[in-house]
């Protein structure tokens, strides 16, 4: 695995314990401000920045969001995602060490998921981990990018209200993110183009595709529970990054049946491992995060 990969992986890490934190500083927000209405969908989603909860979440996302870019400029996709979704884990781990989080029998199995995932991965990673495989064909692009993202908006139409709401517009949200990254993807293959990368088109649907997925993230959080929306949202973002991986950045399988196998699990092991350990919450459910 080159050095450059490896950074690129050391910094998908540091992005999981970012997103999972400002995740959780964003809920608090979210539920203690006005609620979003569709019908004012930017007047009510600027109402969220009146509480500081959700602004340092928010503070906290766009760091994460940073780190994000360069992991995804440094190594290939797939990879980066596996990292990010084992974070889940990561944190459970710190969280119940350092900062007395109560974490559950479940959520350690999902400690054992994510390390029996991350070691078949890393035995098959074959020439995935020579570099960062951003080669891409435009109509495969956006023939992804707009299926994600008008399955991301169907699930919000269909959403409606209740906690099935909150479940289905965290859906919402990860395909809406997904398409997103997967373009940040995509655009990482022009750097060398400095400010002028900001003038590309797929610059402007990294922008869309984050905010409205941002205003439909918040709202998943104001009327669901926040540890499975968290899950949800990172899953669905998972999936469909880590399938992009081969499928549009041409990012190499094994050729033998057995490490392809091994490969599939890896992936496998790695999305359950973020959808059964899910951000840990405190024992006291009235705890504040921090007074």
């Amino acid at each position: 695995m080159s050095l450059s990969v490896q950074f690129g992986l050391l910094l998908a890490v540091a992005t999981a314990l970012a997103s999972i934190v400002g995740f959780l500083y964003k809920h608090r927000g979210a539920v203690e401000s006005p609620a979003i209405d569709w019908r004012r969908p930017v007047q009510t989603s600027l109402a969220l920045f009146r509480s500081r909860w959700y602004v340092l979440g928010i503070l906290i996302a766009t760091g994460s969001w940073g780190l994000h870019v360069a992991a995804l400029a440094l190594a290939p996709i797939s990879l980066v995602q596996s990292v990010i979704a084992g974070g889940l884990v990561l944190l459970t781990v710190v969280a119940d060490r350092l900062f007395g989080f109560t974490v559950t029998r479940r959520e350690w199995i999902g400690v054992g998921l994510t390390a029996a995932g991350l070691a078949f991965l890393a035995a098959t990673l074959d020439g995935a981990g020579n570099g960062a495989h951003n080669d891409w064909e435009p109509v495969s692009l956006i023939v992804y990018v707009s299926t994600l993202s008008a399955l991301g908006l169907a699930a919000a139409v269909l959403s409606g209200g209740g906690e099935r709401g909150g479940l289905l517009l965290a859906v919402s949200a990860g395909l809406l993110w997904g398409g997103s990254d997967v373009s940040i993807k995509a655009l990482s293959a022009h750097v060398d183009e400095g400010f002028g990368v900001l003038l590309h088109p797929l610059a402007l649907v990294i922008l869309t595709l984050s905010l409205v997925g941002l205003t439909v993230s918040a709202r998943s959080l104001q009327i669901g529970k926040a540890v499975p929306v968290i899950a949800i949202t990172g899953a669905a973002a998972n999936v469909v990054t880590i399938a992009a991986g081969p499928s549009i950045f041409g990012e190499p399988l094994p050729d033998e049946p057995f490490a392809l196998t091994l490969r599939l699990l890896a992936f496998a092991l790695v999305i359950a491992a973020a959808t059964l350990t899910p951000a840990p919450v405190r024992a006291a459910q009235g705890a504040a995060i921090a007074r």
